[in-house]
This record gives structure tokens, C-alpha cells and sequence, in this order.
């Protein structure tokens, strides 16, 4: 349905190696290189930088493989629509999903798969540039993010639930029997948060910007953790552990559960909330999985609204 010489070529693009797109196109390096010059021949331009290694991609092979992915998405979804009339979805999901969000997002993949038992789902932890990034390269489906994350031209969000942060801290600490706790407060004690380029880390990092230029003393930057994890399970064990606290949403509470030993307390002045949705490529029509996922996120957020 789309011709073997752009699926090369979509496979180098990817893997930046010869060698490594052979692989995965279960290929010899000798084919996939005749392959990628005979596109060359056909189109009459050069695709890839000429050398003795792969060094990347011409311009004009950065178009041409731009639209080999959208002729790749395409044809997948014409087999997904076939197969949907044949015998019901069948396929890959290929899901990205935010650390914050691992744990929520089981509600979606369950809903869906009972409903669409012949559809298999892969969920990775991918930080927001790269869940974006792979979408626009067709590699993921869909995305859960931030839905302030994917404002940009040619996405396409569904808001599914809304959530509010809460301090995780030893239950026999400084903040035992208290409430609430303030974000200048959990500025004062040993924190453990997500790294930098986690979008759950950068809006946190907004919040105590905000709070430290209101009044309390710093330069505005935010607060320097004493630790750092790109992991959620990581976060809840150092936790746990009794010398650190941190900041993470409600919702991952709710589905695996406070460490032993520690508590959450809600975190006011400012108290924010959160708004996490299911991201993909604003595609008309879209491919029939995404459509049936689109329609299970979109049935998920009235439960919850339901709920809340």
C-alpha cells in the first residue's frame, strides 16, 4: 500500500543508522541503502547527506519523509478500516503518556480494551516534548499531557480529568496534623521532584516562581530539590524513605496508594488544579483506533465530571 523504499526511508529517519534501519526493517544494510538510491533516482533529488556514516537527512529528505509518514499513517488507517468491517478494530495502540499521568491512565486502556478486546495497547513514560514530538512523526497514536501543553497548530486535546497537587511528607514530620500546607511552606522542606524537562516539574516550578515573587524571599526562580527522578515510583519510595517530601497529583495516590509512613496534605495559597487530556494530530478523518480512543477519552472526562 505505500511503497518499501519509503518505509526504508521512514526507518532511517528514525533510527539515524544504516544498520539499525536494516535491522528493523528486517533488511540488509546493502538493500535498504540500494533502496533509499533508488528513491533518490525516482525523485531526482539527494535524501541523505552523502558520507561513510549516516549524518542525516537533506532537506528535501525531510520533506519526503514527512510525507512518507503521512502515506504510512494513512495506509494504517485503511487496514484498521477494513479490518473493522471484517472483524472489529484490530492493531497496535501506541500511547505516550506523562509520568503523572501512568497511573490514571489505566482507567482509559481498560475502558478501551473491554471494549475493543482485539486491540493491543503500548503505554510508554515519555516527557511532553517527546510525546508531541512523536506524534508529528507518527510513532505514538495518541498522547496524555497537560492539556495546556498541546495548544500548538495542528493538535488536537481532549480535557479528561482535573486534578490538585498535594505535598507528600512523613507522617510524623513537621507538617503532621495539618490539613493543608502552603507552597511557600513545602518551599522550606528537603524536596524530591521530577526533572526538569517534565512538564509536571515546569508547572510546579511556575507555581513557587509565582508564590517567591509575591513576597517570600528568593529570586523568583522557582526552588532547587535536593533530589531529582524522572520516575513517580521512585518519588513515592525516596518519600518513603522519611528524609524527603515532594509535590505530585492526587490521582496517582488514588490508584497505587500512599507509602506507609507518609501523608498527603492538600497545598493552598495558591490552590491550583491541573488539566490533563488525550492529544493527537488534529486529522480528519482520523484512523479508526484513534477515533475509538478519542470517543473513550471523551466518555472517560463525563465520568468524571459525574464523579467529581
Amino acid at each position: 500500500m505505500i511503497s518499501r523504499k519509503y518505509i526504508y526511508l521512514i526507518a532511517l529517519a528514525r533510527e539515524k543508522h544504516f544498520g539499525r534501519a536494516a535491522a528493523a526493517c528486517h533488511v540488509s544494510p546493502s538493500t535498504l541503502s540500494a533502496a533509499i538510491r533508488d528513491l533518490e533516482t525516482e525523485l531526482g533529488v539527494a535524501v541523505v547527506e552523502r558520507g561513510k556514516q549516516f549524518t542525516g537527512l537533506t532537506p528535501e529528505g525531510r520533506s519526503v519523509v514527512e510525507y512518507a509518514q503521512r502515506m504510512a499513517a494513512s495506509a494504517e488507517g485503511l487496514k484498521q478500516e477494513l479490518a473493522a468491517l471484517r472483524d472489529g478494530l484490530t492493531g497496535r495502540l501506541r500511547l505516550g503518556v506523562i509520568p503523572t499521568a501512568l497511573t490514571v491512565v489505566a482507567s482509559l486502556t481498560a475502558s478501551f480494551s473491554r471494549r475493543h478486546s482485539l486491540v493491543t495497547a503500548e503505554v510508554l513514560s515519555l516527557a511532553t516534548d517527546e510525546i508531541l514530538a512523536r506524534l508529528r512523526r507518527f510513532e505514538l497514536d495518541a498522547g496524555i499531557v497537560y492539556v495546556e501543553s498541546a495548544q500548538a497548530a495542528g493538535l488536537s486535546i481532549v480535557p479528561i480529568w482535573r486534578e490538585r497537587h498535594v505535598l507528600l511528607t512523613g507522617a510524623d514530620g513537621r507538617f503532621a496534623g495539618r490539613e493543608t500546607v502552603s507552597w511557600a511552606e513545602a518551599a522550606s522542606v528537603p524536596l524530591c521532584l521530577l526533572t526538569p524537562d517534565m512538564q509536571n516539574r515546569k508547572t510546579i516550578d511556575a507555581v513557587f516562581a509565582s508564590v517567591m515573587r509575591s513576597g517570600i524571599p528568593g529570586d523568583g526562580a522557582g526552588v532547587a530539590p535536593m533530589l531529582e527522578t524522572n520516575s513517580i515510583i521512585s518519588i513515592l519510595a525516596h518519600v518513603g524513605s522519611g528524609h524527603w517530601s515532594s509535590i505530585v497529583p492526587r490521582s496517582v495516590l488514588e490508584q497505587i496508594g500512599t507509602p506507609p509512613h507518609v501523608i498527603a496534605i492538600e497545598l493552598v495559597e495558591p490552590s491550583v488544579d491541573w488539566a490533563t487530556g488525550l492529544v493527537t494530530l488534529a486529522r480528519e478523518p482520523q484512523a479508526p483506533m484513534v477515533a475509538a480512543l478519542i470517543a473513550e477519552a471523551k466518555a472517560l472526562a463525563e465520568s468524571f465530571e459525574k464523579t467529581a
